[in-house]
């Protein structure tokens, strides 16, 4: 059966919903996740700061891209040094796009700015450019990632997300869309690309990269998510099978290539990366998907280091802000409910070599 055949056969097997949560940061009704579930919010003192953990009125578990403004169909003019990428480092979707960026030489023409990963207490649906000086981006001028959403559309409720990209001109969000921005910018930006770059997404594999995208978003990205949230036992082990039952088939698929499709990387692979590099430090133990560690598959294993050596992987992934959002998030002051990061796993293990050599065709 030709690949992507198999692909096809594959997608079809599993319920594929666009609308799990992608961004899972309201724990409030998942005792797995949130030991607070249940605790009544408390208002303090000052009438600002508030510990808002259990009662987010704006929070939706889903929500679609609002800007999707397209370089491929020239609504977007491709013009350097015009756009500037915000995101946050522990953020898996916003990584994508910074490790696509550098991976295609692009961060000469596409500058990026980086938001803090944790809020301000009472703050819900923000980012902040608290990691910069003056608490304020360098080339936006903003000091809130919302300023360029209401730029974009002044009457925009909704939370803001990242990845986003802004238009340095106007200073407004044109595109947010974590899942076509790779394309986007593999596709319409290959004038600026650095020679010798991979193309992320070749027009001969397309079909076969967009299911596996899928399946991939489905049973890995979204599904750990899912994991961790869950309102009952059941749901809690349907994506639970669904994560383990994926890896497994995913770890049979890289016995014998180096890459999800072969000697060459493409888009896939950097969207399976950024829930692999969380892994271990993450999934494994806040959101209860402990069947296996990373590093309990051999191949997964090899296959993620060897990413991880590659510069434009390496310098984009933080594990130390990865451990600050997932572990410490929470609305409430530091000095009101103290929150413990995990001192492990040892990161070193991350510098071995891996032996994947015999794969590199």
């Amino acid at each position: 059966m030709a690949k992507e055949s198999i692909l096809q056969s594959e997608l079809n097997k599993i319920d594929v919903n666009e609308k799990l949560s992608a961004c899972p940061i309201d724990f409030s009704k998942s005792r797995v996740a949130n030991p607070r579930a249940g605790q009544k919010q408390k208002i303090y003192k000052n009438q600002v700061s508030k510990s808002n953990f259990n009662e987010r009125s704006k929070f939706q578990a889903y929500q679609e891209p609002q800007f999707n403004k397209s370089f491929i169909d020239g609504t977007l003019a491709v013009e350097p040094n015009r756009y500037r990428l915000i995101w946050s480092k522990h953020c898996p979707w916003a990584n994508r796009i910074s490790i696509a960026i550098d991976l295609l030489g692009l961060d000469k023409v596409i500058s990026k700015g980086v938001v803090d990963p944790l809020r301000p207490a009472g703050v819900v649906g923000d980012w902040f450019f608290t990691l910069d000086k003056n608490n304020e981006d360098p080339v936006l001028h903003v000091k809130s990632l919302s300023a360029s959403y209401l730029k974009a559309d002044p009457n925009y409720k909704l939370r803001t997300t990242v990845p986003a990209l802004v238009d340095i001109q106007d200073g407004a969000v044109v595109n947010n869309n974590y899942n076509t921005l790779i394309d986007e910018l593999s596709v319409a930006w290959k004038k600026y690309q650095k020679e010798g770059t991979p193309d992320l997404y070749p027009k001969d594999l397309r079909s076969d990269i967009d299911a596996l995208n899928q399946i991939i978003y489905s049973d890995v990205n979204t599904a750990v998510n899912e994991a961790g949230l869950a309102r009952s036992q059941n749901d809690y082990e349907k994506y639970y099978n669904r994560v383990f039952n994926r890896l497994d088939w995913l770890e049979e698929r890289l016995s014998n290539q180096r890459y999800l499709f072969g000697s060459k990387i493409t888009d896939t692979d950097i969207r399976l990366y950024v829930t692999l590099a969380r892994f271990d430090i993450v999934f494994y133990q806040k959101y209860y998907v402990n069947k296996k560690r990373l590093i309990d598959y051999h191949n997964l294993w090899n296959y993620v280091k060897d990413l991880y050596s590659i510069p434009a992987f390496k310098n984009n992934t933080d594990f130390d802000a990865i451990k600050k959002r997932f572990y410490q998030v929470d609305h409430t002051p530091q000095e009101d409910l103290t929150r413990i990061i995990p001192k492990g796993p040892d990161l070193t293990i991350w510098e071995e070599p891996n032996d994947r050599e015999k794969l590199r065709k």
